[in-house]
């Protein structure tokens, strides 16, 4: 999560953000009650916002199509742009990437969607401990993309008081997911 600092301020000269998936609960959730619920990543989304109301001129380009073995027909970029047009963005400032469903393909898409805007500056937000993996794909299509890590798990250090067995778990299978896929990506490229 440490690998990629979050970019300071004033961010200027970005053509905005690439936002990937990951964020949304499943779409059952929004056809059954008309919201779009919002899953442990929800900062992939939440962060998303703010800097959009700072920078005006920026595009947001959300990447996520929907990733399960028996997908459904609406996917995370129709449940992304129903939510942020709810909360205020305007949907021209939108682009829509809906066929990813890994790491790799959320990079090849983007970059074939935006085409030579991807060699502009754009600020890519993820998780920060699937960062790295982001990085190396998005750099491998050649877009011109900086890290925007959001949605930490850790902080500096983790007192023994706070230890839980099930959470600690869970990140520890982020982990190994991440660090397989950092090496299934660099064995395949």
């Amino acid at each position: 999560e440490a690998r990629y600092p979050v970019p300071a301020e004033p961010l200027n000269g970005y053509a905005g953000l690439i936002v990937l998936g990951g964020a949304a609960e499943d779409p059952d959730v929004f056809l059954a009650h008309g919201q779009v619920a919002l899953n442990d990543g929800a900062e992939r989304m939440t962060m998303a916002l703010p800097l959009m109301r700072q920078h005006p001129p920026w595009r947001l380009v959300f990447s996520g199509g929907d990733g399960r073995l028996l997908g459904s027909e609406l996917t995370e970029a129709a449940l992304a742009q129903t939510f942020f047009v709810q909360q205020g963005l305007e949907p021209q400032r939108l682009l829509l990437e809906d066929r990813s469903r890994t790491t790799r393909e959320n990079a090849r898409l983007t970059a074939a969607l935006l085409g030579a805007e991807c060699q502009r500056p754009w600020l890519l937000l993820t998780s920060a401990w699937h960062m790295p993996r982001a990085m190396a794909e998005f750099e491998h299509t050649g877009c011109h993309v900086t890290p925007y890590p959001v949605d930490f798990l850790t902080g500096s250090s983790t007192p023994l008081t706070e230890y839980a067995w099930v959470r600690s778990m869970r990140r520890w299978q982020i982990a190994l997911h991440e660090w397989v896929g950092l090496a299934a990506y660099a064995l395949t490229r």
